[in-house]
């Protein structure tokens, strides 16, 4: 293909991240897939994926990555930060540790990457950058205070990316997916505790976990985030933003339009 582009996806050995790496990989690009696990992305492998082990709390390893593709290629024309996860419980129950790791990969992770790619970008004048946050960037919901905290700190972040990247080519666009049929509640509700669930909290923390297994196999098909990557990509001027999936619009237009008060009974409702 005559627009080929070289691509380094994060987060790719599940979820939507690989489903979309199996669809640019067909679509024709150069795609780096990294991970954690390398054993599961040997699916992408035989598409014709490359293929590479990459923690993003490790700069080792973010060096190596990045230093292959550029001998390799020689640019990286497209950055998906899309590795990530959900922490959630009372804040008063979640040791600072188990915080300080979500932002480690959630935010600090992003941010290394980021920081190993621009240089390149740079010199070649152009790029694009593609974070993924959430609607729940925009949002919020009970006990989950460390998640929605490192998304809305990805929401700043890239707003104020996007203004000193641009002057050199540069974009950058934010992902928000609502609700995925990824295996993302599936996560969130291993989070939990057993102390959580017989502790101060445990008459939400139990609502909150009955709530999630309704909805456990619900949310959007994937596809609709690997569809949207690919025309972010092929777009010549990228929207900032991307709000796709699942009660997205719709949460997140009722949160800016209700106020606090009215939007937290609302959320709370769910929860008896």
């Amino acid at each position: 293909m005559s627009n080929k582009k070289v691509i380094l996806i994060t987060g790719a050995s599940s979820g939507m991240g690989k489903i979309s790496a199996q669809d640019l990989i067909k679509a024709g690009h150069i795609v780096y897939c990294v991970a954690r696990s390398v054993d599961k992305m040997q699916d992408l492998a035989q598409l014709g994926g490359h293929v590479m082990k990459m923690d993003v709390t490790n700069e080792a390893d973010i060096e190596s990555v990045v230093a292959k593709v550029m001998a390799e290629q020689g640019r990286i024309d497209v950055l998906w930060n899309n590795a990530g996860y959900g922490l959630y419980g009372p804040v008063e129950e979640l040791s600072m540790e188990q915080v300080q790791a979500q932002f480690e990969v959630n935010v600090y992770g992003v941010a290394r990457l980021t920081k190993a790619v621009l240089p390149h970008m740079r010199a070649k004048k152009a790029g694009l950058i593609i974070n993924t946050t959430s609607m729940g960037g925009k949002i919020y919901t009970p006990l989950g205070a460390w998640y929605h905290a490192s998304k809305h700190a990805m929401e700043g972040y890239s707003d104020c990316l996007r203004l000193e990247v641009a002057e050199f080519g540069i974009k950058v666009v934010v992902l928000e997916p609502g609700m995925i049929a990824t295996g993302f509640n599936q996560g969130v509700n291993d989070n939990f505790s057993h102390a959580s669930k017989n502790g101060p909290y445990k008459r939400l923390v139990n609502a909150y976990l009955r709530a999630m297994e309704k909805g456990m196999d619900g949310g959007s098909n994937p596809s609709v985030i690997s569809n949207t990557i690919l025309k972010i990509i092929d777009a010549k001027n990228p929207k900032t933003r991307y709000l796709v999936g699942q009660n997205g619009k719709l949460l997140v237009y009722m949160r800016r339009i209700l106020g606090d008060k009215a939007f937290d009974r609302i959320l709370m409702s769910q929860f008896k």
